[in-house]
């Protein structure tokens, strides 16, 4: 009866499947018991403990002769080490040196630091492409460049070719602060609605807006100054 978590020779498929499910909803807890930090960056800690993750939990997937009760134990171990890893090197400075590495400068002052390139394994093209991805393709623009911890590159461009804001215009503009969802798919999120006013408040927005009811309405949104944005199904 209990063949698909002890293993067992000629596993049937019905075996395979809640297998599947058990290492499927098993990852979903220990991704959700570390936080959200192992997926935002894939750093060296965080790919180590994604390949062993796989390596262990995925074999007893394909053969059927293995328990599961072991990998799930080994699984658990793991997570609990980078957990543990995660912890101290958030207490402990020296420590984090020594899992994380610290941004490289890779140019400075609008100057590209070969030697800097040489020591990270970045050719120049590879470089090249980086600023690129972030909006610096004319070199004379760029005051520093940033090899983060996660592998991606950071750019700081100099001051004369920053986006102008409305701060530099000395414009007040209200913040827009955070959207909140008021109808998603014709059903009204009342829990939303409630911060903003009530559901008579909500019906007028909508007739304003020119529809009869909410459910012609795909989603309707409201952020914190009071801008509604409504797209029809």
């Amino acid at each position: 009866m209990f063949d698909f978590w002890q293993g067992a020779e000629g596993l049937p498929v019905y075996g395979y499947m809640i297998r599947a499910a058990i290492v499927y909803f098993y990852i979903f807890l220990i991704v959700k018991v570390l936080g959200q930090r192992s997926m935002s960056s894939i750093d060296a800690l965080d790919f180590i403990f994604g390949v062993v993750i796989g390596d262990i939990l995925g074999e007893p997937l394909t053969d059927g002769e293995i328990p599961l009760a072991g990998p799930v134990g080994a699984a658990a171990m793991i997570a609990g080490l980078h957990l543990s890893l995660t912890i101290l090197a958030l207490k402990t400075p020296r420590f984090r040196r020594v899992i994380e590495d610290e941004p490289v400068i890779l140019m400075k002052h609008g100057k590209i630091l070969h030697k800097e390139l040489r020591k990270a394994k970045i050719t120049l093209e590879a470089f090249l492409m980086d600023l690129r991805q972030n909006n610096a393709t004319d070199l004379s623009e760029v005051d520093y460049a940033i090899l983060e911890m996660n592998g991606s590159v950071s750019v700081i461009k100099k001051s004369n070719y920053e986006s102008v804001t409305l701060n530099d215009l000395e414009k007040n503009v209200p913040s827009k602060g955070y959207t909140s969802v008021l109808i998603e798919d014709g059903r009204i999120i009342e829990a939303n609605v409630e911060k903003f006013g009530s559901l008579d408040w909500l019906r007028e927005q909508i007739q304003t807006k020119g529809f009869a009811n909410p459910k012609e309405i795909f989603v309707m949104t409201i952020d914190e100054s009071g801008q509604i944005y409504v797209s029809p199904k």
